[in-house]
């Protein structure tokens, strides 16, 4: 079994990488999305739909774990993989998006975060030493450091001043948890916001401590596409070239394949789930919206190119009557086919970087979704 951590590049097609990440729980192969299990349950499937749509590794919230059911009883219970039922790796985010995502209800300092429960309205605080101390409970694969979340229109002051706390916080994160203490990896979070000087900064700070993986944050957040694309395009090659690399967040097909071809290797969002639950699918031939009237007599297949179980089984009219119907089957089709969708297209792309045609692949999946550009 390789040592966890160990990152090994197999192929190249311009920046786009084709590589294998060993962690505690298996080796997974790059480029590849996670499903979002936010509070250990990827909404609507069982691991086993996820295994079977080809899920390597999956993602857990600190924040959300912590407040419920907390993260010492997951720890009694032998850790998140075994609470939840999933032997795949885990990564597991930090918990500084939510608390962004809170900012009637939180208060920044230099110590860490403080904020109030969305739950309860009960108060809590955040250190980096905290989010390290519940992420290493949950016993995931991949631990984020905490870092500060800037909003997307913020200006150059305030991610500045936001990029150079998250670096200290992501200090006393490694002082926490040193290199070669365990099985666990600790991942940096470079910051600051739109300004490519500043992104450059930040990543310049994480490499000096030293991390087993760098991310982007902060993209997503309220920016324009075409300034998340630039600072993707301009940062992602400058990432550690022996470190996998992570764009937190970030999720339609376009963006995905676009931080591929920017050498990213690791995607999550919520997007395929969260879609799915509102009758909006993603196919070979672009979105559909199952809720429309023409499928009412449809005996398609949802996509006749797809081999997941929803469209190896059922038509666009069964599928279209149990959204409207609102039968929970259809929340967990639908979710199995958006999820097999976004995993296949991180597989197709590795086949593509091996074959050096990611270019003509990434060409095709755009002509699927036009609108899907800056």
């Amino acid at each position: 079994m390789q040592q966890p951590g160990t990152f090994t590049i197999h192929a190249r097609d311009g920046f786009a990488r084709r590589a294998s990440l060993a962690t505690a729980h298996g080796v997974v192969q790059t480029p590849m999305f996670m499903p979002v299990g936010t509070v250990g349950s990827v909404k609507a499937v069982c691991p086993a739909d996820l295994r079977a749509a080809g899920a390597q590794m999956i993602l857990g919230n600190t924040y959300h774990l912590y407040l419920r059911p907390g993260d010492e009883l997951v720890a009694r219970r032998g850790g998140l993989h075994r609470f939840m039922g999933w032997d795949g790796p885990i990564l597991t985010d930090s918990g500084g998006f939510q608390v962004f995502s809170l900012s009637d209800l939180r208060r920044l300092g230099e110590d860490g975060v403080e904020f109030r429960s969305h739950l309860d309205g009960s108060r809590h605080l955040f250190t980096p030493e905290k989010v390290v101390s519940i992420q290493r409970n949950l016993g995931s694969d991949v631990m984020m450091v905490l870092d500060e979340c800037p909003p997307g229109g913020s200006n150059r002051d305030y991610a500045a001043e936001s990029l150079a706390l998250t670096e200290r916080w992501a200090a006393r994160c490694r002082a926490a948890y040193p290199a070669g203490t365990g099985d666990q990896m600790l991942f940096g979070i470079v910051q600051g916001g739109i300004f490519e000087d500043l992104r450059e900064e930040s990543l310049a700070g994480l490499a000096r401590i030293g991390f087993e993986g760098y991310a982007l944050g902060g993209l997503s957040v309220g920016e324009a596409k075409a300034d998340m694309y630039r600072i993707m395009a301009h940062m992602g090659p400058k990432l550690p070239d022996d470190r996998p690399r992570y764009l937190m967040g970030v999720g339609t097909p376009m963006d995905i394949l676009t931080g591929i071809e920017c050498g990213i290797d690791m995607f999550d969002c919520v997007m395929p789930t969260r879609n799915a639950r509102n009758g909006t699918l993603f196919t070979s031939f672009g979105k559909v919206n199952i809720k429309r009237s023409e499928f009412r007599e449809d005996d398609r297949p949802l996509d006749p190119a797809c081999s997941c179980y929803t469209c190896r089984t059922f038509s666009r009219a069964y599928l279209r009557h149990l959204f409207a119907a609102k039968e929970i089957l259809s929340l967990r089709l639908n979710s199995i086919h958006n999820l097999h969708y976004f995993l296949d297209l991180a597989a197709r792309a590795r086949a593509a970087i091996e074959a050096g045609t990611f270019a003509e692949y990434k060409a095709s999946v755009a002509a699927a979704y036009p609108d899907d550009r800056p």
